[in-house]
């Protein structure tokens, strides 16, 4: 089974993350493969707009707990994962994202890189990595609290919570709340912008991202991510993931 399913829709191209025995989490060959899809839909001057969903009724639930598992602080240094999350962010053009179900953990890192969050009822967000002895690793903190502010980010973050799509959109984290399933809606909003002309959609993006990320520190997010990959409190903490119990972290 391919781990992305790619539908060009005229002016617009629909790609779905597509490991749904996994609930689409992300592991490296998923976000190379995406990488790549990206790359070539930038350069071509028939797709104006990209929407990015995932099957079986989630987004996608984070990233592969058993790649992470044996990393340690010298690999996650030299994970070519950090330049795919690069390639992904650094897309021109305008990049929907229509989460249902799931987008936790590095899920919802990348649903935070696209340009407009479109939510179904069914979503559950949330950064929960300090539950495992971790931190967010690809500027999910940063953009976040760009988003909803310190408090509320400070909040997800520090505890692990996981909010609803009413919750959300509540405080700002997404553009829409559909009605029902995200995708419909979706797919008929970046209809609707793949209309717009092309060069002007690029500036604007260009400008929003800019503006609304220049200041934000993502080398030290990164940074303590990598440094934490190393502790026993990250080894206890995916332990006791699996073991579907409380961690017992030492600070160590």
């Amino acid at each position: 089974m391919e781990n992305l399913l790619i539908e060009p829709q005229g002016l617009w191209v629909k790609i779905t993350l597509n490991r749904p025995d996994v609930r689409n989490a992300l592991n490296t060959a998923t976000l190379a493969a995406l990488a790549d899809v990206l790359t070539r839909l930038a350069a071509d001057p028939g797709c104006r707009a990209v929407l990015l969903c995932g099957a079986m009724g989630n987004f996608a639930a984070g990233a592969d707990i058993s790649e992470i598992e044996t990393k340690t602080t010298a690999d996650a240094a030299v994970d070519p994962r950090k330049g795919y999350w690069a390639t992904i962010r650094s897309f021109a053009k305008p990049l929907i994202a229509a989460v249902d179900g799931f987008a936790l953990g590095g899920g919802l890192e990348l649903a935070l890189m696209a340009d407009l969050i479109v939510l179904g009822q069914t979503a559950k967000l949330g950064l929960p990595e300090t539950n495992l002895g971790l931190i967010p690793g690809a500027g999910g903190s940063q953009r976040l609290m760009a988003l909803i502010g310190r408090a509320r980010a400070s909040r997800l973050v520090l505890t692990g919570e996981i909010i609803d799509a009413a919750t959300a959109h509540d405080w700002g984290l997404s553009a829409y709340l559909a009605t029902a399933d995200a995708l419909p809606e979706a797919e008929a909003l970046t209809a609707k912008i793949a209309t717009r002309a092309p060069l002007a959609l690029q500036a604007a993006k260009a400008a929003l991202v800019a503006g609304s990320e220049a200041s934000l520190a993502f080398t030290l997010e990164r940074q303590g991510f990598e440094a934490l990959q190393d502790s026993a409190d990250k080894t206890e903490g995916i332990r006791a993931f699996r073991e579907k119990r409380k961690p017992n972290f030492k600070g160590t």
